[in-house]
């Protein structure tokens, strides 16, 4: 297989991933889900990715389309369209899938494909995390990973302003 083919392998839409994750859990793998903008993957965004990580567990990567980037984060963002961001995440050795979604926040996402993890960087609140109260509802868990200090996009784009 082509490396861009694999990389390509790992985006999905909707009703394939929810096949995808069917078929992952007749094998007994557990579904990790995290969601974001990751408009200049850096090492703080590597750190989360790592994290998420748990033996048979598959990692989902719920993505900011443009346009919900846009909304979010101003009219100057993202700096890479998702295309790009889609494939930096798929070229990752923790990612299994990539979803990109066009709401504000991945609610709709995870009431669809059920995770039985739910993760966050550690500058999010348990509570404060979308779908949380739903994860836990049915058994599933929500996990905050602590903040690594000194990475984040914002902080790259005004550097690069000088």
């Amino acid at each position: 297989m082509v490396f861009t083919e694999k990389i390509e392998s790992k985006f999905f839409t909707l009703s394939d991933l929810l096949k995808r994750i069917e078929f992952w859990r007749r094998l007994g793998d557990r579904i990790v889900f995290t969601n974001g903008c990751f408009d200049i993957l850096h090492q703080g965004h590597i750190h989360l990715l790592a994290a998420c990580c748990e033996p048979e567990g598959r990692l989902i990567v719920g993505l900011n389309s443009d346009a919900s980037v846009k909304r979010l984060k101003g009219a100057n963002r993202p700096v890479n369209d998702q295309k790009s961001r889609a494939t930096l995440l798929a070229a990752t050795q923790f990612t299994d899938a990539i979803i990109v979604f066009e709401q504000d926040t991945p609610e709709e996402l995870i009431h669809a494909i059920k995770p039985d993890v739910l993760i966050k960087g550690g500058d999010w609140k348990k509570e404060a995390i979308v779908g949380s109260g739903f994860v836990e509802s049915y058994g599933g868990e929500v996990r905050t990973i602590p903040y690594l200090k000194g990475f984040s996009t914002s902080s790259i784009i005004e550097r690069s302003k000088g």
